[in-house]
């Protein structure tokens, strides 16, 4: 094993990644005073003896947090399956993110970010979402007492709105593309506290359970590649947060290959890496199946680039006929996925094909959001 990284400057606070500001934990955030996204500064980790066994969801790695949180919202989420599958003739791990409370893989990021806002003093949220991060602030907020405000695209699946609605939510709908609404939600945030899944750090501490749980789930060990639909990109910064931690905590010794995968309708981050660069460049953008990653103009690209470059892994580019393709495949096999999660086994077929991934590889295909929560989209899709 890789021996602890000493470099790790002495207590937890936010960074600010455009000066290297460190702020206090103990006042909530969302973003710093030149407006830019915060992260939380690098962590030393924790290895597996700090697991605590008794605990069945992400909450059984609450020793890696930056925080320690008294009394943490929780439904039992993390923990979800990874099966060994045979998909149309390709062989893969399949991390089954969509079996969580809200059925989807953003209840990680809602359980540990609202978790500290509300020991925070915080009683109320707004958050904007095209679907998932909206049901899952809705979920937690309804199971921790807080109160929540969404605010989502007027094209939003109307189940997904249902369910924020169902769980007690003001919801409130927004015309135009997804970047309205997340545009809207700024405007909003000097009346209401933005917990926005894609803005506030904490949220990544939640979602870098995930690399803690592939790691313990193959035997404390990292896969080689790990392929991952890619919007916003939190899950990218989770896993590459995480399995970060866990080399400088000396458990592993190499971080897996990411690989985020866009739709080309809709792919930002993906036009700025193949040209090298870590700004924004200009993109046509138009609607897309996969919903959940249409988001024109991710507001951590660069960082969101700099964890693919580190990993040794790269974007990839799906069409919509593939993503279709992936979804029935998929669903065949007994995997049923709402369109977005379809892409990152579209993008599987294309690495396997170009031999970036190789068979005897450990590769996982983060599978994010159900079947259930695109019942319109899948029943539309039926009908062609």
């Amino acid at each position: 094993m890789a021996d602890r990284d000493a470099s790790i400057e002495p207590g937890p606070a936010y960074l600010d990644p455009d000066s290297g500001q460190r702020l206090a934990l103990d006042t909530p955030l969302w973003r710093s005073a030149a407006g830019r996204p915060l992260m939380i500064a690098p962590l030393a980790g924790m290895t597996r003896i700090d697991i605590d066994r008794t605990q069945r969801s992400l909450w059984r790695y609450a020793t890696s947090l930056p925080v320690r949180v008294a009394d943490p919202i929780t439904l039992g989420e993390g923990c979800t399956p990874l099966v060994r599958r045979p998909v149309d003739g390709l062989e893969a791990l399949f991390k089954l993110e969509w079996m969580m409370p809200s059925g989807s893989f953003k209840d990680r990021g809602a359980s540990v970010m609202l978790s500290v806002l509300r020991q925070q003093g915080i009683a109320a949220v707004l958050e904007d979402s095209s679907g998932n991060g909206g049901a899952a602030i809705a979920c937690y907020a309804a199971a921790g007492g807080l109160r929540a405000k969404i605010l989502v695209p007027a094209s939003t699946q109307p189940s997904k709105i249902v369910q924020m609605r169902a769980y007690g939510a003001e919801v409130e709908l927004v015309d135009g593309p997804r970047q309205a609404t997340a545009d809207e939600a700024v405007r909003q945030s000097d009346r209401i506290f933005y917990a926005s899944h894609n803005w506030q750090p904490f949220f990544l501490q939640g979602t870098k359970t995930l690399a803690y749980e592939m790691w313990e789930d193959l035997g404390f060990r990292a896969p080689d590649n790990v392929i991952i639909p890619m919007g916003a990109g939190s899950n990218v910064l989770g896993c590459d947060i995480g399995f970060g931690e866990l080399m400088r905590a000396g458990e592993i010794e190499r971080l897996p290959r990411l690989f985020g995968v866009q739709p080309e309708r809709c792919a930002p981050i993906h036009a700025s890496f193949i040209a090298g660069v870590d700004v924004p460049v200009p993109v046509e953008t138009g609607p897309t199946v996969a919903e959940g990653t249409a988001i024109a103009k991710p507001v951590r690209l660069r960082e969101v680039i700099a964890a693919l470059r580190r990993s040794g892994g790269a974007t990839v580019v799906v069409s919509e006929q593939a993503i279709i393709q992936g979804l029935w495949q998929l669903a065949r096999a007994g995997l049923y996925v709402e369109p977005t999660s379809a892409s990152a086994f579209a993008a599987l077929r294309q690495l396997r094909a170009t031999g970036v991934v190789k068979p005897e590889q450990v590769t996982v295909v983060v599978l994010t959001g159900s079947g259930l929560k695109a019942t319109q989209t899948v029943a539309e899709l039926m009908g062609r």
